[in-house]
């Protein structure tokens, strides 16, 4: 069994669950539901292409600045 990560947008009415490692997407209405749907498609994906080792994403934060309309 491996661990890979899963980042979660709102969009909508809907949450949009991505892995970065495999580059899977999926979306379900609730986070439960996005998250067993992107595990579900990542399965599938590495049915097909098997991967050795996957490296782990760099997560950070960054600003930029915000401008005022004029």
């Amino acid at each position: 069994m491996k661990t890979f990560t899963a980042i979660l947008q709102k969009e909508e009415d809907m949450y949009v669950a991505t892995c970065p490692e495999i580059g899977t997407v999926s979306q379900g209405h609730t986070i439960e539901e996005a998250i067993s749907n992107l595990k579900e498609a990542t399965e599938l994906y590495l049915e097909e292409f098997p991967v050795k080792e996957a490296t782990k994403p760099i997560l950070t934060t960054f600003e930029v600045a915000e401008f005022a309309k004029t």
